[in-house]
Formats: structure tokens, C-alpha cells, sequence
């Protein structure tokens, strides 16, 4: 029996395994950018966000059983396949063998590292905001491997080439999702 998780039910289900403020910015930063590209798709924006929200349900108390922890979680509470395959799918290559096939789920995966670079640059930003971010600056730090050097480039750019969008293209609209959210992921800034 799959039940269809409200958006309150799946926030209540990411902090009773995610504690840490930034983990929990991250979860917010990804359903943020995931709902924007739902709307752009003309896709259920709700749903699109909840898949962004559980994505790293598992990493913080179970890092090594990243995603297979997650889904035996997901799967106890009955939460639908769909929610599950996505959260797998964006392990996909580094701790999961499935691959995004939806187009859900190839925007989580290509966006998941994205939003971790934006937000990293955003921090070291005299103004400390998203809102007022170039798509140029992220370009230029993206290709400074030294910075944010844990952001895995090669899936941000695999994953263009599965949307069959421009690097540029997910940056830019990636960067607009964060911004309606900019507050509630703490990337406001002093703006």
C-alpha cells in the first residue's frame, strides 16, 4: 500500500534523520530548484520538491548506506516507488547502479551537486546572497576545481547532456529556484 506523501509529511520524515542546519539547507536548496524546473516542465511542482527534499534522506546518520538506507526507510513507510527511484537514481554511478530515466529524475540528479556549488559560492560572496548571483560567477568557480572541490562536476555535466540542456541553461534556472527560496535556505544575504 503506497501513500502519497504531503510536502509537511516528507519535511517531518527529512528532520527525524537529518539534524544539521546545512543538510537540511541542502534538502531545502534542491526541492527549491527542483519545484522551478517542474514548473518550467509544466510538471506537479509539489511532487518534483518532495523528491528534492527526501533525495539525501539517509546521508547524515547512515553516510556509508547512502541511498540503500533510504530506501529500506522509504519502503517501511510505504512511500511511493516514485520517491524511491528518484532518490536512487541520484546516486547514480557513485553509490546506486540507477539510472535516471524520468525526466524527475534527471534533474535531481544533475541539480544536486549544482545546488551545492551555488550555495558554496554564495557564502563567500561579499553580499552572501543568491539573489543577486551570475550565472558567469558560477560558471568561473565551476571551472576551479579547487573550489568546492567535493561538488562531483562530471554528474552536473553528465546530467546536462541527459537533459539535453546547456550547462549554462541549468545553472541559470537552477540559480532562479534558489532564489524563491533564498531566505528559508539562508542565502538572502544582506540584500
Amino acid at each position: 500500500m503506497e501513500k502519497n506523501l504531503s510536502r509537511e509529511e516528507a519535511w517531518d520524515l527529512l528532520t527525524e534523520y537529518t539534524v544539521t542546519p546545512a543538510l537540511r539547507k541542502h534538502a531545502l536548496a534542491v526541492e527549491a530548484a527542483m519545484s522551478h524546473f517542474a514548473r518550467l516542465e509544466g510538471e506537479n511542482e509539489e511532487m518534483w520538491g518532495i523528491a528534492g527534499l527526501l533525495h539525501d534522506l539517509d546521508y547524515e546518520k547512515f553516510p556509508e548506506e547512502h541511498c540503500c538506507k533510504a530506501e529500506e526507510i522509504m519502503r517501511e513507510r510505504g512511500i511511493d516507488d516514485l520517491y524511491i527511484r528518484a532518490m536512487n537514481s541520484h546516486g547514480y554511478g557513485i553509490c546506486t547502479d540507477v539510472k535516471p530515466e524520468s525526466k524527475m529524475e534527471k534533474v535531481l540528479y544533475t541539480i544536486d551537486e549544482l545546488t551545492g556549488l551555488i550555495n558554496a559560492l554564495c557564502l563567500m560572496r561579499p553580499s552572501k546572497s543568491v539573489l543577486d548571483l551570475e550565472v558567469a560567477s558560477v560558471k568561473k568557480k565551476f571551472k576551479d576545481k579547487s573550489f568546492a572541490a567535493g561538488v562531483n562536476r562530471n554528474v552536473i555535466l553528465n546530467g546536462c547532456e541527459m537533459l539535453g540542456l546547456e550547462l549554462n541553461e541549468v545553472i541559470k534556472e537552477t540559480i532562479e529556484g534558489m532564489k524563491e527560496k533564498a531566505q528559508e535556505i539562508g542565502l538572502k544575504g544582506n540584500l
